[in-house]
This record gives C-alpha cells, sequence and structure tokens, in this order.
C-alpha cells in the first residue's frame, strides 16, 4: 500500500506558499502509537546515523567500556554524528590509542568537518582533513574496539558478513522488535546499515534508553550535547535547551526524541530530507509536547535582514 505523507512545513511568502516539504511525526510510548501525522503503512526507512546509539549497545553488551575505561564522552562520541571540532576529534584520537590503533584503521573515508567554524580553522592553518573528521569516526572507532577485545579481523569490520556486523544486525533487530526481512544497503560512512518502519526505530530507542543495562549510555547523552552532535547541530540544540530529553538526527531527514523522564517519544521523517524543515517540525513537536520551548527564527528574511515570510509548521 502506497504511504501519504502529512504537509509538516509551509514556508509562506506574501499569503503564497512557495515552499512545503511532507513527511511523518509519529509519537508513542512503549505501549504503543499516541499520535501520528501522515500514515506510512508499514512502509520501511533506513536507519542511517539514528542507528548510532543502537549500534553503541554492543559497547556494553560485551564490557568494552569496562575492558578500556571508557570515559562518559568517548561513549558519547561512539553514538554522534560529530561535526569534527577539536573537542571531538581529540577524543576519537585518544580512544584509537587505548585501542592500539590509529585513523588508519578508520574505514568511514574522509570528509570535511560539518563544524564551519573548523572549517575556516583548518583552511587558515593548511591543515588536512582526515578519517577522523569524518562525522561517524566514532562509531567506526567503537567498532575497531569491539573487533579488538574480541579477536575479531580489523581490516573488514564493514563487511555484512563480518561478526561484528552481524552482532550488530542482531541487537539492532531485537531492540526495535523485527521479525520480517527489510532491505540493508551500506550507510555513507561504508558500514551496512538496516531499513524498518519508523515506529520500529522509534520502538529501539524506547527499549534502548528505558534498559538499566545502558544507563551510561542515556547519561553520556543527557551529559554532553556538545559532543552528540556540535555546531549548529539539532540534536546539541535540543538536548542543551531541554531536561531529560535526548535526541539523535540521521540523514535522510531523520530525528528520534526521547523524553527519559516519562519513557515516551517520538520521530519525524521529511521525505524530501530537508534538514531545516526537519528541524521546524521537531522543535515545534517539542513545544506542541510541553516538552521543550526552543526558540529558533522562523523568519524569512532578505539579505537586508527585512522580514518577507515565515515558517508554518502544521501540528
Amino acid at each position: 500500500m502506497e504511504n501519504s505523507p502529512f504537509r509538516l512545513v509551509e514556508y509562506i511568502r506574501d499569503g503564497l506558499v512557495e515552499q512545503e516539504h511532507y513527511g511523518f511525526i509519529i509519537h508513542a510510548s512503549q505501549q504503543g502509537i499516541i499520535k501520528s501525522y501522515g500514515e506510512t503503512f508499514g512502509y520501511p526507512y533506513f536507519l542511517r546515523s539514528c542507528a548510532k546509539p543502537l549500534q553503541a549497545s554492543l559497547i556494553f553488551d560485551y564490557g568494552l567500556d569496562k575492558e578500556f575505561c571508557m570515559t562518559e564522552q568517548e561513549i558519547a562520541l561512539c553514538t554522534a554524528s560529530h561535526a569534527g571540532e577539536k573537542c571531538h576529534t581529540e577524543i576519537i584520537e585518544n580512544l584509537l590509542k587505548k585501542f592500539g590503533l590509529d585513523e588508519t584503521y578508520l574505514k568511514c573515508g574522509i570528509h570535511k568537518p560539518l563544524s564551519k567554524t573548523r572549517q575556516n580553522e583548518m583552511l587558515l592553518s593548511g591543515e588536512k582533513e582526515t578519517q577522523i573528521h569524518n562525522n561517524c569516526s566514532g562509531k567506526h572507532t567503537m567498532m575497531l574496539g569491539l573487533c579488538k577485545l574480541n579477536n575479531w579481523d580489523l581490516k573488514t569490520y564493514d563487511d555484512i558478513n563480518h561478526p561484528l556486523q552481524q552482532a550488530v544486525k542482531k541487537k539492532i533487530y531485537e531492540l526495535c522488535e523485527i521479525e520480517k526481512k527489510y532491505p540493508i544497503t551500506k550507510d555513507g560512512c561504508g558500514v551496512p546499515i538496516m531499513s524498518m518502519p519508523l515506529e520500529n526505530m522509534l520502538k529501539g530507542f524506547l527499549n534502548l534508553f528505558s534498559d538499566d543495562k545502558y544507563s551510561k549510555l542515556k547519561s553520556a547523552f543527557l551529559n554532553n550535547p556538545y559532543l552528540i552532535g556540535g555546531e549548529d547541530r539539532t540534536d546539541t540544540k535540543i538536548i542543551e535547551n531541554s531536561q531529560n530529553i535526548l535526541a539523535k538526527v540521521g540523514a535522510g531527514g531523520l530525528c528520534i526524541v526521547i523524553n527519559t523522564k516519562i519513557n515516551e517519544g517520538f520521530i519525524v521523517k521529511i521525505n524530501d530530507c530537508n534538514m531545516q524543515a526537519r528541524e521546524f517540525a521537531v522543535v515545534e513537536f517539542l513545544k506542541k509536547l510541553g516538552w521543550a520551548d526552543i526558540n529558533i527564527d522562523k523568519n524569512i528574511k532578505t539579505l537586508h535582514n527585512e522580514k518577507v515570510g515565515f515558517v508554518r509548521v502544521n501540528l
């Protein structure tokens, strides 16, 4: 059955809708769906970076944190889509050293830091970006650590048939309560990524962060918002400006938010993957639920700072 997205975000100038973004919001507890906007009819989407906290649960399943005396900050970086700032890369470099490795083992690829400030600093100093600046380098470092701990091959850790990736798949399916096969592809950083209905993604987060076994992971999120994202990152803004609320963004227009106090959460999916529209939808729904009141400018302005329109979120 074809899914039916909801018109979530509109950009309006002089009464005319110039730009609109369709997608879905699902609000749920562990007992089931509370409210939804749009109907997916079980259509699967790829988890993208929203998989990172689920993948990071293996840190505690295998005792990686205890074996290598991992700090809360190091745990946070393993779940992050970080902006490549010094506060991020220095922690990852130190964690690699704990594992007896260096950046050459990372198979995440190279891109410029997501932080514009850090990009400019590196341009002025003549620094070149490396694998460590990749927003997924923390996840890949964790994966290498698990391979080192279990004596698994370090060179092929990104292969779907590697014991690490099989363990990741099994754990994600368990947390998200997946009982049927859905497509699997490679994420942008090269490791396998699963797909599933949006409600199962949210279920996975609710199961993960309500389990005392993973309380250190929850604390790492709540206590280190800047490490989870960084400069101008939506999940960092949410965690910094709320209480007991954690958030994780993913490519493809995804964001999952969990209220750890009442064990409810919601997921946003913007179909055209627009990150600004995603932020508007997430922040407005947080406000509607009374979980947080985060101020972001919804005015449309010219380069001369003249207001010519506004953004409307239909909730």
